[in-house]
Formats: structure tokens, sequence, C-alpha cells
């Protein structure tokens, strides 16, 4: 995350991201996405992998077919959150959500392995099929016949912006420690919050 804004949230999230790392946190780079699909009338989260903070984005990729970004399109706000058990810290974001752009991820999808992206591109992601046999079939085939360093139009990276930011730390006694930033007037305004 070098290249990440120097504003105070940003800074304290890199703090504490370089903390978790040294301590051994596993799956740092987990982050769950909430997400409202204004058609279905319903909620939904999942993990997903964090690849970039860029400046003041939050960057992870995704099949652009899959429920997550129907609900995207449908409804563009969304909260994430990150909990890393080995610092015991929490971190709770709402944003708005939108796509990379074609460029960001062709140039990404270029850097991957050959493995990554037959799956990429053989998956029609969370979509019902007949066995996991299947799976692997279209994931050979993918792997032999297709362009393996091509972008598909279906597949690319999904960008966030926060514009609440709360850092929770836990302790033992109950009495945790929360600090929240709002972003007001393009200015991040920072609170402290009872546990």
């Amino acid at each position: 995350f070098n290249k990440i804004n120097q504003e105070a949230p940003y800074l304290l999230f890199k703090s504490k991201y370089d903390e978790a790392l040294a301590s051994g946190q596993k799956n740092i780079e987990a982050i769950a996405i909430s997400s409202y699909n204004t058609q279905m009338h319903e909620v939904d989260s999942r993990f997903v992998n964090l690849k970039f903070i860029i400046n003041d984005e939050f960057i992870f990729f995704s099949n652009y077919n899959s429920p997550k970004s129907n609900a995207f399109k449908s409804h563009n706000q969304i909260a994430a959150c990150i909990y890393w058990s080995t610092i015991n810290f929490q971190i709770r974001m709402k944003a708005k959500i939108k796509k990379m752009s074609a460029q960001f991820n062709q140039d990404y999808f270029q850097g991957r392995s050959k493995e990554k992206n037959a799956l990429a591109i053989s998956s029609d992601q969370s979509s019902v099929i007949s066995s996991y046999d299947l799976v692997t079939e279209k994931y050979k085939y993918a792997k032999k016949n297709n362009n393996l360093s091509k972008c598909p139009d279906y597949w690319g990276g999904y960008c966030f912006r926060p514009y609440e930011i709360e850092f929770w730390e836990g302790h033992e006694s109950r009495i945790n420690k929360r600090n929240l930033y709002k972003l007001e007037h393009n200015d991040w305004q920072h609170y402290v919050l009872e546990p």
C-alpha cells in the first residue's frame, strides 16, 4: 500500500496493517463487502481479497456478471469490514463503489498467473452448475484454448472510496477503543465513540 493517501485515517489503516502483518496475521487481505440489491430487496455479504489501496481507493476484482456486481449496479453504496485477530482490531467502512477502467483491468490481468486467469475466464461466478467435474472441465478447456493474457470484458476491478471509517480496538475489559473518521465537506473529521 505504498501509494496510500496521506490523510489521517489512511495512515492509521497502514500503521495497523503493518502491525497485523508483523504479528503473523493470516488472510490479511480478506475484507467483507456488504451490498444491497434493490431488485431483490436483499442485503448480502461476502469476503473478497483486497488487492490495492491507491490514494483513497480500495480495490478488489470480480466477475462483472456475479450477484455482487448486480447488487453494486443497482445500489452503489456498500459497507466493508476487516478484522485482524492477531491484534484484535476491526475496521468498518461505508463507501460508494464503481468499476475500474478496462485498461487498469487489462494491466492487472497480464501480471496474474495463467491458472488464475483461466479460472476468471472459465467461471460464470456463482451460477448453478451440475457438478464440480464440469467446473474443472471448463477450467481445463479455458487453460488450453483461451488467450490467458487477455482480460475478458466480464471480469475486472472495483474500487470504493470510504466516506466513513471506524477503527475498533478490542480490550479484555470490554472498554474498547473506537475512533470514527467521517468525510464532511471534503475534510476528515475525527470522533471518539463510546464502547
